[in-house]
């Protein structure tokens, strides 16, 4: 073989591996840069008796704003709506204490470390307010899908009821 036929294959190999090395390290960077910023929710029960504030909770514990695409709500395991005012309404209708309630419309964002109190009593007496401790430990299923800023992602978080296995 002659000389300039080996130089010319052999910076053909080395040019072959260079352009691999590159591919490789750049997919791992864009995989780094999206678990940099991916979000975290967890939808948790709140219960205090010190007449503090008691209902479900939001929390973002990711890195990164969580995009909300849609929400489920359900009531005994009937699909009643999304986490919406409409839903809300349903949820309370017939009780003389209305809950206070913080709505997720698709789009909102919910930025790192940020906690918001999606259903909540700020005075929470066990007596008078049985029925919401009940419907929020026992009754209500919520499932929140959200994406990072890269959007597709398709994450989800989901409160159960205790006695209900997630899916």
């Amino acid at each position: 073989m002659k000389p300039e036929m080996l130089i010319s294959v052999s910076a053909t190999v080395i040019a072959l591996a260079s352009l691999w090395v590159s591919f490789t390290e750049s997919r791992s960077i864009r995989s780094h840069n999206r678990q940099s910023v991916r979000p975290l929710l967890q939808i948790r029960r709140v219960l205090n008796f010190e007449g503090t504030r008691t209902g479900i909770q939001l929390v973002n514990a990711g890195l990164g704003p969580a995009i909300v695409t849609t929400s489920v709500v359900r009531v005994d395991g009937e699909v009643v709506g999304g986490w919406d005012l409409q839903t809300y309404r349903q949820l309370t209708r017939g009780h003389s204490v209305s809950p206070k309630v913080s709505t997720l419309q698709p789009g909102v964002p919910v930025l790192t470390g940020q906690v918001v109190y999606l259903l909540f009593l700020d005075d929470f007496d066990g007596d008078e307010h049985a029925w919401f401790w009940r419907l929020v430990s026992e009754r209500l299923m919520v499932e929140i899908f959200y994406e990072s800023l890269y959007g597709g992602e398709n994450f989800r978080a989901v409160l159960v009821p205790p006695w209900e296995p997630p899916a």
